[in-house]
């Protein structure tokens, strides 16, 4: 199973009100396995499909996710910016299944 994680900036506290990034598609696609124990684990998170962390500084941070089938996987790793440097947002999905980081830290 392909899942696609897509970054966007829906929030921002630029001078202009615009994202440098924007109008560029910043997707990762990452293959979570075909086994009944992956699908189960990611059907929440593909079922949610929006996350967001906001910055504290005016600026927020959205990850849309979802199922991609083979065709779409290369297309969109075709088109895709990278990630910005924000894979830790993927990670934080995968194995939290929730954005944590500075300004939201896990419950301990």
């Amino acid at each position: 199973m392909n899942v696609a994680f897509e970054l966007s900036m829906p929030s921002n506290n630029s001078w202009n009100g615009k994202w440098s990034g924007e109008g560029r598609r910043y997707v990762r696609v990452i293959n979570v396995g075909a086994s009944k124990k992956a699908r189960t684990k990611w059907q929440s998170i593909i079922d949610r499909g929006y996350f967001s962390y906001a910055f504290g500084d005016g600026w927020c941070a959205a990850v849309s996710v979802r199922e991609v089938s083979g065709t779409e996987t290369r297309k969109l790793r075709k088109i895709s910016a990278g990630f910005c440097g924000y894979d830790w947002m993927i990670d934080s999905i995968r194995f939290d299944g929730e954005i944590y980081g500075p300004n939201r830290k896990k419950a301990a």
